[in-house]
């Protein structure tokens, strides 16, 4: 035991461990550094003093994804950082990447549309970089013009078409009035019901593009024409549940109580298969919500959910790998060991084969969740369940080797 007479020195040298200046302890931290690469657009809604898309989408939920990484990582001594670019409207999409990935970003989130997100894969820049899709749900993206460098957060269209009918097949609803809108989106949606009737039992009826343009909606009698229009679309048709296929909401909402016989509407109006839905509350999704809430004071979208996993992703990887570098993370990421909490209550994790995030899909209409798919128990696959939604690997396109 050390004579008394040492104390002064030794309680000079406690003292001086405890008064490390802030600086040296946050030289020690491990900087993980996210890239966010936008392009402004000009997005607009028919209804559109209903539904005017909010100009901060996406990007908010891509810092909440940083604030939740920075609660973790206080602990685990990593420091998460947010680098952002937007790029105009017309403006050079690959310049806005270049300037990321030559100040060092590897790891970038995007929510480009397919033809600029592959764009900027293809550059010479961008083959030490991985890119988090946050926005496009093309099936090509999945399939044969997937890219080794690029993950996907949001559903495919045909994880969302299979969600769907999965739903309508557990309710024994199997015989499908299909109607589709002109948009190339619509006619891939259509297809993936098309597929997924036939892989899950189910029977599509009749399918019918939709041709009615209603020029008078705001006249005084304007809803008149559009329920005329819609009873007589649907009528003489044997039919459960009639499912729309109109991304680009032109008509989609003006079917809804107004076909000849009294059915359901689902599809991308209706009964809506999504990533994320405004009243789901389960699993602890509250707590996202509220936190989502008070950040950006309005309402979580899909968009802002793909960003937040993304970023998240990066966060739990970084956590669990213990490293910033770039490479460990993507290494991690596509790992066996690698399982994300996504409020959704299943673990989320990315496939193998086309770099999908495999999930639960919400069924919700604008107040009420109503199921999440794939239900428990009712369509089995030997490796997950969540791979029953989607391109299985026996079937899929790509080819990232």
């Amino acid at each position: 035991m050390a004579p008394i007479g040492n104390w002064r020195p030794m309680l000079s040298l406690v003292m001086g461990l405890i008064a490390v200046p802030a600086a040296d302890v946050c030289a020690e931290e491990q900087a993980v550094k996210i890239g966010w690469l936008s392009q402004t657009a000009n997005r607009t809604a028919p209804h559109a003093y209903l539904d005017r898309p909010p100009a901060d989408e996406g990007i908010q939920g891509a810092r909440l994804g940083i604030a939740d990484n920075s609660t973790t990582g206080h602990f685990t001594g990593q420091l998460f950082q947010l680098v952002e670019r937007l790029a105009p409207v017309e403006g050079d999409i690959a310049a806005a990447f270049r300037d990321l990935a030559t100040n060092n970003m590897r790891l970038i989130v995007t929510d480009l549309a397919a033809p600029e997100l592959l764009s900027v894969a293809a550059l010479p820049e961008a083959a030490s970089v991985v890119i988090f899709n946050t926005a496009a749900p093309d099936d090509r993206l999945r399939g044969a013009d997937c890219r080794a460098n690029i993950l996907h957060l949001p559903p495919s269209r045909a994880m969302l078409a299979d969600a769907l009918v999965q739903y309508l097949v557990t309710k024994n609803w199997t015989g499908i009035l299909l109607v589709v809108g002109r948009g190339d989106a619509d006619r891939e949606f259509a297809a993936d019901v098309r597929h997924a009737a036939k892989k899950f039992g189910a029977r599509i009826v009749q399918e019918k593009p939709w041709t009615f343009i209603p020029g008078a909606r705001r006249t005084d009698t304007g809803h008149f024409a559009i329920q005329a229009e819609v009873a007589r679309f649907t009528q003489g048709i044997s039919y459960d549940v009639l499912v729309v296929a109109d991304e680009q909401d032109e008509f989609g909402d003006q079917l809804p109580y107004r076909t000849y016989d009294p059915k359901l509407v689902a599809g991308t109006q209706g009964l809506v298969p999504s990533a994320w839905a405004r009243p789901h509350e389960q699993w602890g999704a509250t707590q996202l919500q509220e936190r989502f809430l008070r950040q950006a004071k309005r309402w979580m979208t899909d968009r802002d959910y793909t960003a937040w996993t993304a970023v998240r992703a990066i966060g739990e990887a970084a956590t669990r790998s213990k490293s910033a570098d770039p490479g460990a993370i993507s290494t991690f990421l596509r790992s066996d060991q690698f399982e994300l909490a996504g409020y959704k209550g299943a673990r989320l994790s990315f496939r193998s084969w086309d770099g999908q995030l495999r999930q639960p899909i919400l069924l919700a209409d604008a107040r009420s969740l109503v199921s999440v798919s794939p239900p428990p128990g009712r369509f089995l696959h030997q490796f997950s369940e969540l791979d029953t939604l989607g391109i299985d690997k026996p079937e899929t396109k790509c080819r990232l080797g």
